[in-house]
């Protein structure tokens, strides 16, 4: 609880021990209404004071936790109910029938007073380091919607996400670090609801603070925590996909939910009418104060409150923009450097929009790592045969130092992956060679048209042992490319189930079991599931030390020399014609894990290949990917790799 009369200078709705505060801001309004919503249906009205420019307030004794509220406003004369930006819960479910209309807006725009008391029990963040890192992108409600052995009440919600059977997994599977698709309120695009689907990644938010109430049995705001907190106790870190670009009022059309009748010069403007840097309607300004100072409060409110453990944010590019510029000093990421609680999570940026100059990897901050599309797209396409391209992948292999210098390692790290929850799974990407996106209804004309995928001689399922065994390789070969790469790995948790969506790259809108995961596929997946556990291990007792000997101002004292597989050393205009490698690290000795080495071995032609290996030493196999089989071995003077395949290996110091 706070103070008795809580100042009105904090937006939102804050209680005390005698009722709570509630205060506005809304500079285009000349008079903002309290709605406070008993059991009847008709609400308590009360009318709001304007305490300076453009911020509202008042003070209602005798408010408690779990009150329900609105704002009315009038708008061309015509009265609206909107929600609270700064409300921390809200009454489901959430929806409305296209077109949205004021009458539709009082029973939508219903939000809850909040009491943030919580037991923690004493359960602090994991705080693993970037490079021990391993991110598993996870929804809510995929993860365990079809998990036989999660109780009925918390399958797809909050609470399944800590169910026994689900502690184990991530046990089993050695995950340290799930990112969490959106879970703040969002709502369906207009188009969408007319054809009764539903934005099911949540991309498209309705209010920042409050966690989606479609993902709980009955508290949100407690079952999230609880969800937390238990997944703290496990040494799973929370990451949560945040999205500020844009909101789902949408554009010029779009429905009035809370910023288009309050402050409407929060998005960007270009001759009064909003600016689509999104493809979303409408981008907000963070030049504005208040869109700054919203945005700011939220992520405040999830670390504070949630005790969540870094922000991964979509289109992150708008959130630099200076109208068609983009300025990586731009005033939110110097605010979140010196804010003392933001500056010490994790921040992860989606380095593009698609307005002009939005494409910006590896030009964020240097406290910022940064998903990159470039290893996904180079693995790919390397592994699916294509020619001349593995001096760039030796590149992105390095950690992309062409993007991301080494000097700002480990804090600016390339986060390298093959799939993400916008494209294809990694079952598919071995499965198909073209979307199949029609039951999106937009005529498969939706999601990314190059996919740098192949089916292998049937497109989708097959029975044939010999296409099922390349399937196999080659996924072993793109997840190793990934996880051994210097950087911060991240993978789908619904890869770990071989899991398919039938060649949708763009499953946004598909809350079935196209997207979620198929748990009676975990007895034949298990290879694969035994497998990939088994080389995250490896790379996590592996690959930190080498990234921290190759960060910041240690990085010159450690050598990396490229060599053909007979020994020989690469010459600069060698590469394009190659289709065979060997990477050779080795730590310096001003480092405590001086001498370590690391192998690398590519083989990506058609024929196995001989290696010999450096320095007359035993060496150790760390990942191979010809076979499912994880024993290790140990290798002296030369081995056979077989065709498109690679293996690492270690020294013994």
């Amino acid at each position: 609880m706070s103070l008795c009369h809580p100042a009105p200078y904090t937006l939102g709705a804050r209680l005390s021990d005698q009722g709570c505060r509630f205060s506005l801001y809304a500079p285009d309004r000349d008079a903002v209404t309290l709605l406070l919503w008993q059991r009847s249906h008709q609400p308590t009205r009360i009318h709001m004071q304007e305490y300076k420019l453009g911020y509202w307030t008042a003070y209602v004794p005798h408010v408690k936790a779990g009150d329900t509220y609105s704002y009315e406003v009038l708008i061309n004369g015509q009265a609206w109910c909107i929600a609270d930006p700064y409300a921390q819960a809200v009454v489901g479910p959430v929806q409305y029938q296209p077109p949205y209309t004021p009458n539709q807006s009082y029973s939508l725009a219903r939000c809850q007073v909040v009491d943030h008391q919580f037991d923690w029990q004493e359960v602090s963040r994991p705080a693993h380091t970037m490079s021990e890192t391993v991110i598993f992108e996870t929804h809510v409600k995929g993860l365990t919607q079809l998990h036989p052995n999660v109780e009925e009440r918390a399958r797809g919600r909050y609470l399944g996400l800590i169910a026994p059977d689900m502690l184990r997994f991530y046990q089993d599977n050695q995950i340290n670090c799930i990112q969490l698709l959106p879970i703040a309120t969002c709502l369906p695009e207009p188009h969408l609801l007319s054809q009764q689907k539903t934005n099911y990644w949540g991309y498209n938010p309705y209010l920042w603070m409050a966690p989606d109430p479609r993902y709980a049995h009955h508290d949100a705001v407690t079952e999230l925590k609880t969800a937390i907190r238990e997944l703290h106790r496990h040494d799973i870190e929370v990451i949560l996909d945040v999205v500020f670009n844009h909101t789902a009022e949408g554009g010029d059309g779009g429905p009035i939910l809370h910023f288009k009748a309050l402050d409407h010069a929060m998005y960007l403007h270009d001759k009064h009418r909003l600016v689509n840097y999104t493809g979303c309607g409408n981008t907000l300004d963070m030049r504005h104060p208040a869109a700054i100072t919203a945005v700011l409060d939220s992520l405040r409110l999830w670390v504070t409150h949630y005790q969540v453990d870094g922000f991964r944010f979509d289109l992150a590019a708008t959130l630099g923009r200076e109208g068609e510029q983009f300025n990586p000093h731009a005033a939110f990421f110097t605010a979140l450097a010196q804010d003392p609680v933001l500056s010490q999570v994790k921040l992860i940026a989606e380095p593009w929009d698609i307005g002009p100059n939005g494409y910006q990897l590896g030009q964020f901050p240097s406290n910022w790592s940064e998903c990159n599309d470039k290893i996904r797209d180079t693995t790919r396409s390397l592994w699916r045969g294509e020619k001349h391209i593995l001096q760039d992948f030796a590149t992105r292999l390095m950690g992309s130092r062409d993007r991301f210098s080494a000097a700002h390692w480990p804090d600016h790290l390339s986060v390298n992956y093959l799939t993400y929850h916008d494209g294809f799974t990694l079952q598919d990407v071995v499965s198909y060679a073209q979307r199949h996106n029609h039951a999106n209804g937009e005529n498969n004309r939706d999601g990314h048209g190059d996919n740098r995928s192949a089916n292998y001689g049937i497109e989708g399922p097959t029975q044939d042992p010999a296409i099922i065994a390349v399937r196999e390789r080659q996924k072993r070969n793109l997840i190793a490319s990934v996880l051994f790469a210097f950087g911060v790995p991240h993978l789908l948790t619904a890869d770990l189930l071989a899991h398919s969506q039938q060649g949708n790259n763009n499953a946004y809108c598909q809350d079935n079991p196209i997207s979620w995961l198929n748990w009676d596929n975990l007895e034949s997946s298990m290879p694969w599931a035994n497998w990939l556990s088994t080389m995250i291990k490896r790379r996590q007792a592996v690959m930190p030390a080498f990234i921290d000997a190759f960060s910041g101002r240690k990085r010159h004292q450690n050598r990396i020399r490229w060599r053909h597989p007979d020994g020989n050393a690469i010459q600069p205009n060698d590469w394009p014609n190659l289709c065979a490698v060997v990477c050779h690290i080795e730590i310096g000795q001003h480092h405590r894990h001086a001498g370590a080495q690391l192998l690398y071995c590519f083989n990506v032609s058609d024929q196995p290949l001989s290696f010999s290996l450096p320095d007359d030493k035993s060496w150790q196999t760390v990942c191979v990917t010809e076979e499912a089989d994880t024993a290790t071995r140990t290798v002296t003077s030369s081995f056979t790799l077989a065709a498109k395949s690679l293996s690492i290996l270690t020294n013994h110091a």
